[in-house]
């Protein structure tokens, strides 16, 4: 029985079902940012002992004790504000619940990875599918206190798991830490750690409502980028217009997807509101999102009609080859090289800027699909199933698969190119092993990548990696099916016939040297004729001088 794990079938992403897009409030007025920063801080106050709160029913919440929430905001702010405030609160806490037990599955593996590995003898070496004995003595020790660790935290987070128990932070748990660690941090003074973490803290988001004027009637927008905000009980006396509202003076504009914005804002329908304040670069920024219902994915078969691209996804770049219908790469492998380094809106803008220059490509080129690797790390990342492989690990963990994927899915729907998700499962291994040796020649160097990148088209076409199928078991002949994978039987000139060598415009070589002694009859006795009907025909019999003079006389 073969050890390899089976392979999943390919399939057709489906597209996004959501759109956000971002743009920066210009043009404020000193009273303005004032007024963001008093709504802000208020309703962040408000937000937090709402968190701590949802935190405290834990598993006991229900529409009751969520409407009893709401009451107890609505004096403080208002109603709306009100169900914005809850609504966060649980979506916060949800997120929180499912990072919880991501984190039990994590320690479970490391658990059962260290225990293994314990009770194996010191220096025995592991097979392919299980690892060994630790490397001494005193690495056996170490570990047998991180499994008790180990042991202890998976038991307090099962234990927080059952009673829906969650710790949450509100500012970020790395903002958190870096106030004990300030000159580590960026070189952080203590009054611009206060600033960081109570903008941070700060709560100025809404959803939007169907039917309300401008799709919000919290954060409202107007189509020609006027923005007005609903104030809180305790700051109404700062309106500035009716119904104790203030209308900023800066405006909005949405350079990207900016008349699909204006077409819902004018219909009325729903559109969420989030404002965001950089300290870094002490810049307001509004961040609109609505939903839009997926696109339909085009059946797989159509989505290959014209060829497709392998995408290998590496720490620094990406590698593509395209491939026709049948599976042969054509023209020259292309990089797309990122830069993962810096903040993360710097990693982010690497991203879109490397799918950005592949989606392009893949548009000149005219091929209507991307097939790319259904990468998942989350459970390859732990440190004690790869060990000392500290660089692995840190490499695993800066690919962004999941922001990737995203990322591609959403941009490809805009431009008509199906995503198509393949098993990751030997596609490096089996690409350098069938595909990178014949690729490369003296003026082309064909990486690992480049050949990952094939095996990837190809297992998205449903063709085997490898490049041609085990000879026929009787004989070499054809009788049994052709012998290369590389073209269908129904392809046109498949089995086309070759042409005579007298259509080739070749002339025979001339004999010169020690050729000119030799015998006529060294010269072949079969001729391939009447190659178009496949019958081979034996030539007439080729006599020297001698013989034709013997035959002659007798």
């Amino acid at each position: 029985m073969s050890g390899l794990r089976k392979v999943a079938e390919p399939f057709v992403a489906s597209g996004p079902s959501g759109v956000a897009i971002r743009t920066r409030i210009k043009h404020l007025t000193a009273q303005d940012e004032k007024v963001l920063a008093m709504v802000g801080a208020h309703l962040g106050s408000l937000a937090s002992r709402d968190l701590k709160t949802r935190c405290a029913d834990g598993l006991e919440h229900s529409t009751e004790t969520w409407a009893a929430r709401k009451r107890a905001l609505t004096p403080a702010a208002s109603s709306r504000w009100g169900g914005a405030i809850t609504k966060a609160s649980h979506d916060q806490w949800a997120l929180a619940r499912r990072c919880q037990l991501a984190h039990i599955h994590s320690l479970e593996a490391g658990v059962a990875t260290i225990a293994h590995r314990l009770a194996q003898p010191v220096g025995q070496k592991g097979s392919k599918n299980a690892p060994g004995g630790y490397r001494s003595r005193q690495e056996w020790f170490a570990k047998s206190r991180r499994l008790r660790v180990l042991e202890d935290r998976l038991e307090r987070e099962r234990a927080d798991h059952k009673a829906g128990i969650v710790h949450v932070v509100r500012g970020g748990k790395r903002l958190a830490r870096a106030r004990h660690h300030l000159e580590a941090a960026g070189q952080l003074t203590e009054a611009e750690w206060r600033r960081r973490w109570e903008c941070g803290r700060w709560f100025l988001q809404a959803d939007g409502e169907s039917g309300k004027r401008y799709g919000n009637e919290t954060l409202r927008i107007a189509p020609d980028g006027r923005l007005s905000i609903k104030l809180p009980a305790p700051l109404k006396n700062l309106a500035n217009a009716p119904h104790g509202r203030y209308v900023l003076t800066g405006t909005v504009r949405f350079a990207h997807r900016g008349t699909e914005w204006a077409d819902r804002v004018e219909a009325n329908r729903a559109v969420a509101y989030r404002i965001h304040y950089d300290t870094v670069r002490g810049r307001w920024y509004l961040t609109a999102a609505w939903q839009i219902p997926p696109a339909k994915t085009i059946p797989l078969q159509a989505a290959l009609a014209h060829g497709v691209i392998g995408v290998d996804t590496n720490a620094d770049h990406l590698a593509a080859w395209r491939l026709d219908t049948h599976g042969n790469p054509t023209g020259q492998p292309r990089r797309f090289s990122y830069e993962l380094s810096g903040t993360t809106q710097h990693r982010d803008a690497q991203v879109r800027h490397a799918l950005s220059r592949l989606l392009h490509w893949a548009t000149a080129c005219g091929v209507a699909a991307i097939a790319i690797e259904d990468l998942d790390f989350a459970a390859e990342k732990t440190r004690e199933k790869h060990g000392r492989k500290k660089r692995f690990r840190q490499l695993i963990s800066g690919m962004p698969t999941g922001r990737l994927r995203a990322r591609l899915t959403s941009m490809a729907d805009q431009t008509g190119i199906s995503i198509i998700a393949v098993d990751p499962a030997y596609t490096s291994k089996w690409g350098a092993q069938h595909w990178q040796k014949p690729l490369a020649s003296k003026n082309r160097k064909t990486t690992r990548h480049d050949a990952a990148s094939i095996a990837i088209g190809r297992r998205a076409q449903g063709h085997p990696i490898r490049r041609r199928t085990a000879p026929p078991p009787a004989h070499r002949s054809d009788e049994q099916g052709h012998r290369t994978i590389q073209a269908d039987r129904c392809a046109p000139g498949r089995e086309g016939t070759r042409r005579l060598v007298t259509d080739r415009g070749q002339e025979p070589r001339a004999r010169t040297g020690r050729h000119q002694g030799t015998r006529a009859t060294s010269a072949p006795k079969t001729v391939r004729d009447a190659r178009s009907v496949g019958q081979w025909v034996q030539d007439s019999l080729l006599l020297t001088d001698q013989e034709r003079s013997y035959v002659k006389w007798t």
